[in-house]
């Protein structure tokens, strides 16, 4: 049996921020993670450019990687962002 994909709304993205114990999720090309597991993401701001809870397609090129950043074992799929 296939795997429904989870859809996740830009206000449950918003509001998966890592605050008062929530995962944090971020999204990218229209795909949500969960980076709760990654160590640069257990601080309220990532690297003073990027918060958890946000929609990060246009910053990544602004970043000191690319899109390989998504295959790391604490990167989780989860689901795809609807607007």
């Amino acid at each position: 049996m296939p795997v429904t994909e989870r859809v996740v709304t830009l206000q449950a993205l918003r509001a998966n921020n890592g605050e008062t114990g929530r995962p944090r999720f971020i999204a990218f090309e229209g795909a949500v993670y969960d980076v709760s597991r990654c160590p640069n993401w257990r601080v309220e701001l990532r690297q003073s450019q990027h918060f958890a809870g946000q929609d990060l397609t246009q910053e990544l090129s602004q970043a000191p990687h690319g899109p390989e950043v998504f295959q790391r074992p604490c990167v989780r799929r989860i689901g795809a962002l609807t607007k």
